[in-house]
This record gives structure tokens, C-alpha cells and sequence, in this order.
């Protein structure tokens, strides 16, 4: 597709977005602006570095665990936002993922021995939410997550997520909470949508260690996109004197320093070879269960990949169709949907995000997730195919 096309083509749903009121989570982009993935499939970006996922476990110094986690926020959200692209490519919407979802795979760094392994379950439609889980058994420490998906339009699409998450150290018993940034979406007019987080954000350990992250972009006073600054400090000190602190470009790279020393300790280069996602191990296909990720939506994947735009939107509104006549059904018969792996906890209940979260001004806005939602360790230590007997995602 040339780029008149495409400028064409983001110019037009500029158009249409304007004419929509309210939240535009569950509005669908053209098919040509859809990415080759769910939504349910973006925890990946959290699990791809298996060695940094690890790290923090290795490491028995708690402000360098600090940093650590750190490391692993910033590097994993290049793949988070810039979905199906790059820096210099315009990025494309995921999928909406459809109530029951779910996605399964691992990956692996052979030279340190870990493994991530990643859960994903879409736990609600209306709003979405989506619940994820990240676990290194080998090295005792995982994430859990949860995000609802706002997204409201301006000029520029705005995505709030309501949700965050928890890393847990097993060995330190040491948790970090983390915060999911809100992102604007620009770029229409000129034919290369990208993404821009703009804000504070904290996060904050129960070692005592608390970062803050300052996002800026272009229009910012410094003028360049995907800018930031972080600083890492003891929070029970008075002056709250930064220990590390580090700047750049998170699309790109950026420089740690120890802030004490002036000692440079890191310079990361987002696209060295040697910073590269591991390859992801996911069941073939044909052996996965119908309501798994790629299974759900191998008609409208295999159209994207041969540019086959009407096979794209003839599969995607079987399942669309499908869905709304099983919300329908369930309407009528009294029944209410229950997730297979996920279950939520009420607010009052989440201490961890009540003690990290005191003067950070993270909110939990349990109220708008239907709660706080987990994984149950029971049900997916015990859950075989078919997830659901017969029923598939077509009813």
C-alpha cells in the first residue's frame, strides 16, 4: 500500500471518529489499520526479554532491583505501543478481543536459563478488560495485570487505562506496583500514526525505592517525541536525593547514571542486536482450543497476511455476529458470563495497591474494572482442552 493510500485512508477515519460520541474502545478500524494480533496479546511485551523479567530475582540489592524493574518497564514498551511496527512505521490497532479470550505462550533465554510464561484472558467486553499473568517459576517472580481500555478522541485518539500491575520478587518478598501510562495517539493528518505518553508516573516497591518517570513529546518543550526522564530515590530519606536517574528516547535509547558518581552504568540501544525479543513458543494452531487467540482468529489473520481485505472483514463479522447473538442468549436465559482463569477480588481486598500506592496518586478505580482481577493458580494449574466442552466462540 503506498503512503497516498495510506494518508488517504487515516484522513478518512479521522473523519469517522469525530462523528463518534463517547468511549471508542470497542469501535473497529478499518480492516487496512487493523494489526495482525489480538488485544489479548499485548502482555507480550512484558515476557519477551525473559532475562530481564529475571533479573530483578538475581539481583540481592534492593535499590538495584529498583532499577531492575525499571529496565524492564521501559524496554517492553516499545512492543507495547508501537504495535505491528516501528518508530518510522505507522502503528495499527490490535484486534478488539471478545469476552472469553485467551492467549498462551512462553519464551525462553537459554544463556541465564529463564522462561516466561504468559497468560491472557479478555475478562470483559462491555467495557473490555483485559487480565494477564507472567510467571518465571525457575526464578520465583511474576506480574499480574489488569487494564480497561478508554479511548476517547480529539484531534488525537486518547487512551486511558484503568488498571496496573503488580511484579512480586518471591525470594525478597518484595512487590513493585506499576503503573499503565495513558497514551495520545497522533499523527493522522500526516499519514504515520504514533504514539505519545505524556505525564508523571510512579513506581513504587515495597523496599522503599519509588521511581518517577516524566514522559514528554513533540510540542513539549523539548520538542521530541517519546521523550523521558526517570529518577530513582529512597523515599524514606528527607531530601528524597535521586540514587539513579535516566534520560532518552524509550522508542529508541536511553542512559542510566549512577546519580551519586556521575558513573555512567548503561547506555541502551533499543534496537541492538543483542536487545531483541526471544522467539515466542505458542501451541500450533490446529492444537489449540477455539477460544484461543490465534485459533479465534485464523480467517481474519490469514486475509491480512495475503491482503485479502474482504476475507479480513467477512471473518471478523462471523465472530462479531456470533458474539452478540451469545450475549443475547445469555440475556435471555438469566446467566451471567465467567471468566475460566480470572477471577476478581474487591478493592478493599488489594492491600498491596493500598500501601505502594499512598502519596503516589495512583488511583485503583475498582469500580470501573468490575474490581481487581487475579489469576486463579488453581484453576489454571487444572485446566485442560476444551476449555469450554463444546461451546466455541460462535456459540
Amino acid at each position: 500500500m503506498d503512503s497516498k493510500s495510506v494518508s488517504s485512508r487515516l484522513r478518512d477515519l479521522v473523519k469517522f471518529l469525530a462523528t463518534v460520541q463517547g468511549d471508542l474502545s470497542n469501535v473497529t478500524g478499518p480492516p487496512s489499520l487493523l494489526a495482525p494480533s489480538s488485544v489479548v496479546e499485548v502482555g507480550h511485551c512484558w515476557a519477551q526479554r525473559p532475562a530481564v523479567f529475571a533479573a530483578p530475582a538475581l539481583e540481592p540489592n534492593a535499590e538495584k532491583r529498583a532499577l531492575l524493574v525499571l529496565r524492564w518497564f521501559l524496554i517492553a514498551l516499545r512492543s507495547q505501543l508501537y504495535v505491528a511496527g516501528a518508530p518510522k512505521i505507522s502503528i495499527k490497532k490490535p484486534l478488539n478481543a471478545f469476552l472469553g479470550e485467551l492467549f498462551f505462550a512462553q519464551w525462553t533465554d537459554s544463556e541465564v536459563k529463564a522462561t516466561a510464561k504468559l497468560v491472557a484472558e479478555q475478562v470483559s467486553h462491555h467495557p473490555p478488560i483485559t487480565a494477564m499473568h507472567i510467571v518465571d517459576e525457575d526464578h520465583g517472580v511474576r506480574a499480574d495485570g489488569y487494564a480497561r481500555v478508554e479511548m476517547t478522541f480529539n484531534g488525537a485518539v486518547n487512551i486511558r487505562q484503568v488498571g496496573h500491575a503488580v511484579m512480586h520478587i518471591d525470594k525478597y518478598d518484595e512487590d513493585h506496583l506499576v503503573p499503565l501510562p495513558d497514551v495520545k495517539v497522533r499523527g493522522f493528518l500526516g499519514g504515520c500514526v504514533y504514539p505519545e505518553i505524556i505525564g508523571t508516573y510512579t513506581i513504587s516497591s515495597s523496599s522503599g525505592y519509588t521511581t518517577e518517570i516524566k514522559f514528554s513529546g513533540e510540542g513539549m518543550i523539548r520538542g521530541k517525541r517519546n521523550t523521558f526522564e526517570a529518577r530513582i530515590f529512597d523515599r524514606s530519606g528527607a531530601d528524597k536525593k535521586p540514587i539513579y536517574t535516566l534520560n532518552g528516547i524509550w522508542s529508541e535509547g536511553w542512559t542510566v547514571k549512577d546519580a551519586r558518581s556521575g558513573e555512567t552504568l548503561e547506555k541502551y540501544v533499543v534496537d541492538a542486536p543483542e536487545n531483541s525479543p526471544a522467539p515466542a513458543e505458542i501451541d500450533p494452531v490446529a492444537a489449540q482450543d477455539p477460544w484461543e487467540s490465534r485459533k479465534a482468529w485464523q480467517g481474519v489473520l490469514s486475509g491480512m497476511e495475503y491482503g485479502d481485505m474482504r476475507q479480513v472483514l467477512t471473518e471478523k463479522t462471523k465472530i462479531e455476529q456470533a458474539q452478540r447473538q451469545m450475549r443475547l442468549m445469555e440475556k435471555q436465559r438469566g446467566e451471567t458470563w465467567t471468566p475460566l482463569l480470572f477471577r476478581s477480588i474487591e478493592g478493599e481486598e488489594h492491600t498491596v495497591f493500598h500501601e505502594l500506592s499512598e502519596g503516589t496518586g495512583m488511583q485503583l478505580d475498582h469500580e470501573k474494572t468490575k474490581g481487581v482481577w487475579r489469576i486463579d493458580d488453581f484453576r489454571l494449574g487444572n485446566v485442560q482442552r476444551p476449555f469450554r466442552g463444546e461451546l466455541t466462540p460462535y456459540g
